[in-house]
């Protein structure tokens, strides 16, 4: 049973949301050496993320990086029998090591929603520690692609971009926002609504990474449900838009979504470690910079390859609602995205 489990999670994480017959036989026979940092490994998203890593053939190196409790995060994970050698790093002074040569950097650092917390309520606290990772990661591993998904992503990623500019390092195909929950939700709840397999659903998500920036693109939803309502739309939308608050309340005190943000991560690093190794036509949604609207980040379906981001692909056609919803989310998306540039510059 546990092995029939294990080889299911080993399956899927092989698998990104288009999957195609080439992709999902691409073995770790053929895989090159990647390296894998997680930064935050020792928190409630940090470990369940760093599980997922080690249960993925592509990474040959995983590095696991927190301020406390990384030694038994690393043990722990350490003794499964897959393909990566697992190595924990602890304290400041060690982020240097945990970072060189890596060819991913995952980033769940930072504290968690409680509720009634906002992601802006995140903010003053968030941005510090992004800043010093990203600073550090400038130094040890310019190249590497930057994944992240601490909160609020809105204005994490300029963050991140700023000191990158600061430093000399900025490439634009290297940073990535994490939207992927937002596109997992999305999914999910379409097929429940729509009594479609999950397993066969994709649905784009645009604009940003908190409540209305979050914009699913249900018409270009496949496959294409023509028995739901545009109430149920609207209710899905909003479903999506408030699933982060859904769990926060279901844990009452005790967390936010950590599991599925941590599969969610899993999944968009995948995507990354396959585009970095030649894999064609890997696509997945991500808050990149863009020219897709006015404003210089903006989460749309995004191409990678070897250097990160190959194309980020345009919104395609919109119902009504959804270019109500684009125009709606577009003031607050603009004022996260200033929020964190203008954090960047002044401290």
């Amino acid at each position: 049973m546990r092995t029939a489990m294990l080889r299911s999670i080993h399956s899927s994480l092989q698998k990104s949301s288009s999957s195609t017959l080439l992709r999902r036989s691409y073995s770790s026979e053929s895989a090159p050496e990647r390296k894998v940092a997680v930064l935050g490994a020792a928190g409630g998203i940090g470990q369940p993320l760093a599980l997922l890593m080690k249960l993925n053939p592509l990474v040959s190196s995983l590095s696991l990086y927190d301020i406390a409790g990384t030694p038994g995060v690393a043990a722990d994970v350490s003794h499964i029998n897959t393909r990566s050698e697992v190595v924990g790093f602890m304290g400041e002074e060690n982020l240097g090591k945990a970072l060189e040569g890596a060819d991913v950097v995952i980033i769940p650092a930072g504290v968690p929603r409680k509720p009634g917390m906002t992601r802006d309520d995140l903010f003053n606290i968030n941005a510090g520690i992004v800043k010093g990772l990203c600073t550090a990661i400038a130094k040890y591993c310019p190249h590497a692609l930057v994944n992240m998904i601490s909160n609020p992503v809105n204005s994490t990623v300029p963050i991140a971009s700023e000191v990158f500019k600061k430093a000399g390092t900025y490439d634009e195909k290297r940073l990535f926002g994490v939207t992927t929950l937002d596109v997992v939700r999305a999914k999910t709840f379409y097929a429940g609504k729509a009594k479609v397999p999950v397993a066969g659903v994709n649905v784009p998500v645009v604009g940003g990474h908190a409540g209305v920036t979050i914009l699913p693109l249900f018409s270009q939803a496949t496959p294409q449900a023509n028995n739901l309502s545009d109430e149920e739309i609207v209710a899905l939308t909003k479903r999506t838009q408030d699933g982060g608050t859904e769990v926060v309340e279901a844990k009452a005190g005790k967390g936010s979504a950590t599991l599925s943000m941590a599969y969610a991560g899993a999944i968009f690093a995948d995507a990354c470690l396959k585009g970095l190794n030649g894999v064609p036509d890997v696509v997945e949604c991500s808050f990149v910079q863009s020219n897709v609207t006015e404003l210089p980040f903006f989460a749309s379906k995004v191409r990678l390859g070897k250097n990160g981001v190959e194309e980020v692909l345009g919104l395609g056609s919109l119902s009504d609602y959804e270019k109500q919803g684009l125009e709606a989310l577009m003031p607050e998306l603009k004022s996260s995205i200033e929020k964190g540039i203008k954090f960047a510059n002044q401290n």
